[in-house]
């Protein structure tokens, strides 16, 4: 299923996709008090997924839920807003994109990575889609584009072997990892470029672990005002999804909601000579197979 946060007549609320993502069913008409995305995932049930999956099959008519909206007469929040802690963030996790990030990295990673490289993405609100993505003119040049699939964590994950991470994950979203370039030079280091006000647009919705096979070989792409420049799939991870949680939950606590963004592909911005980097008034479009589409626009 796909489930999601939303905004209508100013309030803020989370609900079911329909299979045919035509319509929004809110999830408080099916018996659902969750507050928030976070409260749904630490705490949602087996019956409760079940009843939601067989609601999300129905029309309005057939569901008899009320407040069903179009989905084009809302609009979309990131699924999880505001999330709990930090988002964890994989550095240079596919070999092309590695490659082509050398001279950026000034030699710093080498093509045979023993070690995967992690960084915190701090986020004061996730963005939704569609929302304007602030350029910081003055502050900010070599602003750039990452599509990105992120992982979910459903439950506590502690000493999580590789072969059962797949048990611990709760769905699947977009994240589009936005990079201020010239910080990230700057400062020596990703945190400050990653994390500036607006920088972590997140959606469309989160669609469920169930629904995609793992671990995920989904086509990931990005376009920039109509132009093609990500082409890739998430199996061409350096790291993959199950060696990242067993090995991050050998020395922390992956807390239930925990967001960990698995990596770029090659053909982000700086990738290009010369750089293609973005500009106020473009459109970007961050896509992956079974989740859908997330688009931003830079003001």
């Amino acid at each position: 299923m796909r489930v999601l946060t939303y905004q209508i007549d100013d309030r803020e609320r989370l609900g079911i996709l329909s299979d045919d993502e035509q319509w929004i069913y809110p999830v408080e008409a099916i018996g659902m008090e969750y507050r928030d995305m976070k409260e749904l995932i630490r705490e949602i049930s087996d019956s409760e997924i079940q009843l939601a999956e067989h609601i999300a099959g129905k029309q309005p008519y057939e569901a008899e839920i009320r407040g069903a909206t179009p989905l084009e007469d809302v609009r979309l929040l990131a699924p999880i807003p505001n999330p709990e802690q930090d988002i964890i963030c994989l550095g240079v996790n596919y070999m092309d994109h590695l490659k082509e990030s050398s001279d950026f990295l000034k030699g710093a990673y080498k093509e045979e990575q023993e070690y995967a490289v992690y960084f915190g993405k701090r986020v004061n609100r996730a963005s939704g889609d569609k929302e304007t993505i602030p350029s910081y003119p003055g502050l900010v040049d070599g602003l750039d584009y990452e599509a990105e699939l992120a992982v979910i964590i459903g439950k506590d994950a502690k000493d999580v072997p590789e072969e059962k991470a797949g048990e611990y994950i709760f769905g699947y979203t977009i994240l589009n990892d936005i990079s201020a370039r010239n910080m990230q030079n700057r400062h020596g280091q990703w945190y400050f470029g990653k994390s500036l006000d607006g920088f972590t647009p997140m959606g469309p919705w989160i669609v469920t672990a169930n629904e995609i096979e793992f671990p995920p070989r989904l086509s990931i792409s990005s376009r920039v005002n109509g132009e093609i420049r990500q082409d890739a799939n998430t199996g061409d991870l350096i790291f993959g999804i199950a060696h990242i949680i067993s090995e991050l939950s050998k020395g922390m606590t992956l807390r239930a909601g925990t967001v960990i963004s698995t990596g770029t592909p090659a053909g982000a911005g700086v990738g290009f000579k010369p750089p293609k980097y973005l500009k106020a008034g473009d459109k970007v479009e961050c896509r992956i197979e079974k989740i859908g589409s997330l688009t931003s626009l830079i003001g």
